[in-house]
């Protein structure tokens, strides 16, 4: 292996370590925000239940992992340089970042692949993709899995409140809240299944074409353990914006549809790991939350913020295909364009953390309507501009 290689291998395995940094906080809401919104956990310990139970369940399956670095790129047809990875990492890390800012539920995982899809293209030919198992491990769960766990988490809600109806409110309320803790977790857990084993595929990957590991295999035992850290890291800082969107825009839900959300969103999450769809947890999730709203009588689902998460998941894969693709274009020139497509994603991150700082939110007021926060940040600017 050539010193140059050597570099964009370590640059590519920081990057997937970034990306999973970013999937982590990204979706620390899918598992989440119904507890925090409903009460039932406090939001600095969800998002460490969240974070430790990612890194558990990481360990727990490498099926998803497998269909990654085995069945996405079709690397025995063409040579698929770790360069091409990296560019479509850089594409994932930018839509998230940009998808975060605004607090919208997007696709981590379609991002990822959107990128990678794209870098491959321009790097390597149309052939360098198996689009087959792009349309049957990615697209197709892409959108049969939500209007699964909708369609469960709404005939869930149904029985129970139909089983709970004329019961004191206070006890079902509160024994619900309990229901959650437990379903919470199960999401957390399931989400390390799925989630945390696309970058240990992408890993694998970028290993494989620099010749350092062998076509077929699967991730070694130190890529489960970096990458199930990272991912949990990325839960603990906690993806506030994003929580927000998912358990206070879409729907105001009560416990037992939370409960019912939750445990939907489990169940699919976890068969899917089990058969290797590398599916969006971030969809199964919006979908759990939507069905659970559209299960109870009165409740009244936000359907101009759905709109805007249906757009973002259209979007989601040809424009981190768009970006990948550019950046792809950049590390074909060499080491040098590889630096500078590096240090123009570093500065995109920087320049979004610097917009998100405007209108900061976190544990303190993640419950907050949103408009409301918005008419306090304008306040408190307009304060500061008399005290000046």
């Amino acid at each position: 292996m050539s010193i140059a290689t050597l570099v964009v291998v370590i640059l590519v395995i920081a990057a997937a370590l970034t990306f999973d940094f970013t999937n982590g906080f990204h979706d620390t809401a899918n598992a989440m925000a119904t507890s925090i919104a409903t009460g039932a956990l406090k939001p600095r310990t969800a998002v460490i239940v969240a974070g430790t139970l990612n890194l558990v369940g990481a360990f727990l399956s490498t099926e998803v992992a497998k269909t990654i670095s085995g069945g996405i790129i079709n690397e025995q047809a063409v040579t698929i340089g770790p360069e091409f990875i990296l560019a479509g990492l850089l594409g994932a890390i930018v839509w998230n970042l940009v998808t975060w800012l605004v607090g919208l539920p997007s696709s981590s995982s379609h991002a990822l692949f959107g990128g990678l899809v794209g870098a491959v293209i321009v790097g390597a030919g149309a052939q360098g993709v198996n689009f087959g198992a792009v349309i049957a491990k990615v697209l197709v769960p892409a959108l049969v899995s939500p209007v699964v766990a909708g369609l469960a988490a709404f005939v869930a809600v149904r029985i129970i409140l139909r089983i709970v109806r004329g019961l004191d409110e206070g006890r079902v309320e509160s024994g619900f809240r309990h229901g959650q803790t437990v379903t919470a977790c199960l999401v957390a857990l399931s989400h390390g299944t799925n989630d945390a084993q696309k970058t240990m595929g992408i890993i694998t990957l970028t290993l494989i074409a620099a010749g350092v590991q062998q076509s077929g295999t699967g991730p070694e035992l130190w890529v489960v353990f970096i990458c199930g850290f990272a991912i949990a890291l990325g839960t603990y800082m906690g993806g506030w914006r994003v929580i927000r969107t998912l358990g206070k825009g879409l729907t105001e839900i009560s416990t037992p549809q939370g409960f019912a959300a939750e445990a939907s969103s489990a169940a699919t999450i976890l068969v899917s790991s089990h058969l290797g769809f590398a599916l969006s947890t971030t969809q199964v999730c919006s979908g759990s939350i939507i069905g659970s709203g559209l299960g109870k009588r009165g409740s009244q689902v936000n359907w101009a913020v759905a709109a805007r998460m249906l757009i973002a998941w259209l979007v989601t894969f040809p424009a981190a295909g768009v970006v990948g693709a550019a950046a792809c274009a950049l590390c074909k020139t060499g080491i040098g364009g590889t630096v500078i497509a590096v240090l123009a994603a570093i500065a995109i991150a920087l320049g979004i953390v610097r917009l998100s700082q405007r209108n900061p939110v976190n544990a303190h007021n993640v419950n907050s309507n949103e408009s409301t926060q918005k008419a306090t940040a304008r306040k408190d600017a307009a304060s500061a501009r008399i005290a000046a």
